[in-house]
């Protein structure tokens, strides 16, 4: 599992993106950002390979470029990660009744299958297509834009990781979410730096290094 977690004020930039090993629960290996880069991801990959290690499987939290970096896996998007980024555009409670339809073929997502939740999501599609490529003029520019864009993207998101969605029920038994790096690594990690608080920069990182570290003693 491959993921990323920030923390501290937003002035200071602390963030360390994590390669967790599913199976033995282990922290393969960390590294400190500042943003969310593909090519950190690059280089922690090359970094495990030279290591030795055999990679049946990714599972990512779909950030741009991602998919490039581990093109010669098998990827799993993450489900809660493809939930809150269509949560993100139609909000919890939708307005329209495209966005709450929506919402429905995306609640059931961890519970189907790939050819069910196709046959949804087409359906879906057939009865709000015209809806979602409406568009209106700005009076101002005169340019013109999708009127209700955010379930267009919500949908256009579905679009674009859909070939990832369902790794999981092809080719092995991997992990659908990166839950166990966001609430089993992440939040404790969190806690223990808000603990804390106060402590300069570098004592943070510290903190962070010491506790991924021994995290697989805690365990």
């Amino acid at each position: 599992m491959c993921d990323a977690t920030f923390y501290g004020k937003r002035k200071d930039k602390l963030g360390t993106l994590v390669f967790k090993d599913d199976i033995t629960k282990e922290i393969l290996l960390s590294k400190h950002i500042e943003s969310e880069l593909s090519a950190d991801c690059k280089q922690l990959l090359n970094q495990l390979l030279k290591l030795g290690y055999n990679i049946q499987s990714v599972t990512i939290d779909g950030k741009r470029g991602l998919y490039k970096v581990f093109k010669d896996f098998p990827i799993q998007m993450c489900h809660f990660h493809q939930a809150k980024t269509v949560r993100r555009y139609i909000t919890k409670k939708p307005r329209l009744q495209a966005g709450k339809d929506l919402k429905k073929i995306m609640y059931r997502l961890t519970e189907t299958n790939e050819k069910n939740f196709t046959k949804k999501l087409d359906e879906w599609y057939e009865n709000y297509k015209d809806f979602i490529e409406e568009k209106s003029t700005n009076l101002e520019t005169g340019k013109s834009y999708y009127t209700h864009y955010k379930v267009r993207a919500a949908y256009r998101s579905l679009i674009a990781n859909f070939p990832y969605l369902f790794t999981i029920n092809k080719d092995f038994k991997i992990p659908n979410t990166t839950n166990t790096l966001d609430g089993g690594t992440f939040s404790p990690l969190k806690i223990l730096i808000k603990i804390h608080r106060g402590l300069s920069k570098s004592l943070k990182l510290k903190i962070v290094d010491d506790y991924l570290l021994n995290y697989k003693n805690k365990k």
